[in-house]
């Protein structure tokens, strides 16, 4: 089976460069599999039996800038065209404790490949296109199946965080209509205490990405009957989430955060290690807002959003007309200033002007300067 080489075009002087120097070298997992599903592809990374310090000299010698981004792992990162190629020797593992690897290099494709997570990331192509699946991974992508390597336990108490991208690689990828591999779930029901010793840093990252799928509802509702969800989020409940990708449909693009707010829990943005931004969101999408107020303080996206989670929540099967006021508050400009209200200053101008807002949001933002400076007794 072949692919369009030029979907590898970042990769190719690195290909190349090894190539000429008589060494194996391949595009590996993601980039190969998402060009057989016909899916974008974007970085892409190069294994190969060239050792780490061996794909530094022949960068420096063909001009390239080399990166020791992870010697100890193999991983050199080769900057060419402006872009970072990762270059990761082949590898075994020696030593693993469910969060790290101490690894062997090998000259092996199928050590290599055997260290991987599912069998759809154990595909390799060269540079002409020609895919290589020493696992015998093809036909479970072909068949949207996401799968463990070898035994699921296995490759779970090698790390955990394979726990979490089970889930969202069955989010992105698996079959919808054939249902998540049973033997996978039950894997990562057996052994779910193992995420809670993960960075809530990869936590946070993965479960934003799952969130991010297309319709993460079966993968999260698979999770939280796994016991996982409650692991990474005590307090998260699942039934939201289905209802708010419906009502998304046509009126939002996926969003990780607009689902994580559905999903609710305790100290989400903790556990998560939610960056400031982040939270603020969270936050923000959390408020008791009417949905008129929700466009005008949080803007036109967010306001949206704020509204379909509202919908969501009431089990509104229309969101359309609250979604038109959200609209109106974001267009909306509150017509006084401070220097608007004569007479006062300090604590009572505040209050005014708060006074004057809120009558103007309850009007449907129609109150004009006129009316809010001399309301009708």
């Amino acid at each position: 089976m072949r692919v369009d080489p030029a979907l590898f075009a970042a990769g190719h002087p690195v290909l190349r460069m090894l190539a000429g120097a008589g060494h194996r070298a391949f595009v590996v997992g993601g980039p190969v599999r998402n060009a057989l599903l016909g899916v974008a592809v974007s970085d892409v990374d190069i294994a190969t039996d060239a050792r780490p310090e061996r794909v530094m000299a022949l960068a420096e010698a063909a001009g390239l800038r080399a990166v020791p981004t992870g010697l100890e792992h193999g991983t050199v990162t080769v900057v060419t065209g402006g872009a970072g190629v990762e270059v990761t020797t082949f590898r075994r593992d020696v030593e693993t404790d469910g969060r790290r690897a101490v690894v062997a290099f090998s000259d092996r494709m199928e050590e290599d490949a055997a260290r991987r997570d599912f069998t759809m990331n154990a595909l390799y192509a060269d540079a002409e296109g020609q895919v290589f699946d020493p696992l015998g991974g093809l036909p479970d992508l072909q068949a949207r199946r996401v799968r463990f390597i070898g035994e699921a336990a296995d490759r779970l108490r090698e790390d955990y965080l394979r726990a979490l991208r089970f889930f969202r690689f069955h989010a992105w990828y698996g079959d919808p209509d054939g249902g998540i591999d049973a033997e996978g779930l039950a894997a990562c029901a057996a052994h779910a205490e193992g995420v809670e010793g993960l960075s809530r840093e990869r936590v946070g990252r993965e479960m934003l990405k799952l969130l991010s799928a297309p319709d993460p509802a079966p993968a999260v509702a698979a999770m939280a009957a796994s016991g996982i969800l409650s692991r990474v989020l005590p307090g998260a409940v699942p039934d939201l989430l289905p209802v708010l990708v419906h009502l998304e449909t046509g009126r939002a693009a996926p969003d990780g955060l607009r689902r994580l707010a559905a999903l609710g829990g305790t100290e989400v943005a903790e556990r998560l290690r939610l960056s400031k931004a982040e939270t603020r969101t969270l936050d923000d999408l959390r408020r008791d807002l009417t949905p008129g107020e929700a466009g005008y303080r949080l803007g036109a996206t967010r306001g949206r959003d704020h509204v379909l989670l509202r919908a969501a929540a009431l089990g509104e099967a229309d969101p359309d007309p609250a979604l038109a006021q959200a609209a109106r508050g974001a267009a909306a400009v509150f017509p006084l200033k401070a220097a608007d209200m004569a007479g006062l200053e300090g604590p009572a101008l505040g209050a005014a002007l708060k006074a004057a807002e809120a009558r103007w949001i309850a009007s449907g933002f129609t109150l004009d300067k006129a009316a809010l400076l001399h309301p009708r007794d």
